[in-house]
């Protein structure tokens, strides 16, 4: 069973950042996109470069396709979730099974954790039982999970402690991206851990970027998802509008698709909000966890963000109204909340 790690405040985790991010921080530079350089890479390292035992601990939405296209390609995976019934399908295509974070850590070269939220990632990586408790010189954790810089640089001392390496990846993509292998790996941490999980970032992602010092990752998935949720509520308030003026909100989408402001999200979520429909690939839950962490950035650095911050608002709202657990698009029910008080 894994425990609460004894110290830690997370409710000043959630919210608190250091002071700045360095001014130093650039991706691996190699092509020039205005003020930054960054590489993309798709070719696989050496098998013999890469370790043979791989876990996965958390198998929610996003976790369960990537362990998945990991067995499928041949991988030796060993998973962990909380809910132990999770893990049943993987175990059914060739995965095998620990009890706890730590004996999975223990058993594998290197550990991938993809947890719903900085308190979920700590714990599951430094609490009692935790994957700290397993590692050793020579493992390797790769953190996915959408988190703080702070519980970032938390979670890779307590690895580091161990004379293991750590690596930061969350990833940009929801379900579909993740079930085709379509993600895109955000990493920074230990240089040599990344080269040598490079195939297995390749396994379940289009691209990969090296960001340099632990939080760089963390602080560029914050940025896109405080994009993408931003977003998310005005394409919805658009489609009010346009439905409140006597237009087609199913044309407005296919407008939106042909111009120079189309986007994949649009184009996929659109069709179904015009529905009233919302099939879950990214929880409102989460995004609006992304909002908050984003807007902690913001202030750490002095930086006024109001539109994110009226975003996240919504969400709030969205929450308060019985769609957690919905898929974010469903942010647009908050919208017609609104309108109709």
């Amino acid at each position: 069973m894994v425990s609460l790690v004894r110290g830690v405040n997370y409710s000043l985790m959630a919210t608190s950042f250091c002071p700045s991010l360095p001014q130093h921080f650039k991706p691996t530079p190699i092509i020039k996109s205005s003020s930054f350089s960054f590489k993309v890479f798709s070719s696989l390292s050496s098998p013999d470069e890469t370790p043979t035992r791989v876990g996965f601990l958390g198998l929610g939405i996003m976790g369960s396709p990537m362990a998945q296209n990991l067995i499928k390609a041949g991988c030796d995976v060993t998973v962990w979730n909380r809910t132990k019934s999770k893990c049943d399908p993987l175990i059914d295509i060739g995965a095998k099974y620990k009890p706890s974070p730590a004996e999975v850590a223990a058993s594998c070269d290197v550990t991938f954790a993809m947890l719903a939220d900085p308190e979920s990632a700590v714990v599951v990586a430094c609490g009692e039982d935790g994957a700290a408790s397993g590692m050793s010189p020579g493992k390797g954790y790769v953190d996915v999970s959408t988190v703080d810089g702070p519980t970032s640089k938390l979670i890779n001392g307590q690895i580091k402690e161990t004379g293991a390496l750590f690596l930061e990846a969350p990833v940009s993509g929801s379900k579909k991206p993740a079930e085709d292998g379509q993600l895109i790996f955000l990493t920074a941490g230990d240089k040599s851990l990344y080269e040598k999980v490079a195939p297995y970032l390749d396994i379940m992602g289009k691209s990969r970027f090296y960001l340099g010092d632990v939080g760089n990752g963390a602080a560029m998935k914050l940025v896109v998802n405080m994009i993408m949720g931003s977003m998310m509520t005005s394409f919805a308030e658009g489609l009010l509008l346009s439905e409140k003026v006597g237009l087609d909100p199913s044309v407005v989408v296919e407008v939106i698709s042909q111009g120079a402001i189309s986007a994949p999200m649009f184009s996929l979520k659109g069709p179904s909000m015009v529905q009233s429909k919302y099939p879950t690939a990214f929880l409102l839950k989460h995004q609006q966890k992304d909002m908050r962490l984003a807007l902690g950035l913001a202030e750490s650095v002095s930086q006024s963000t109001p539109i994110a911050a009226a975003a996240n608002e919504l969400y709030k709202v969205a929450k308060s109204h019985g769609l957690t657990d919905r898929d974010f698009s469903a942010v647009i029910e908050a919208l017609k909340v609104k309108l109709k008080e």
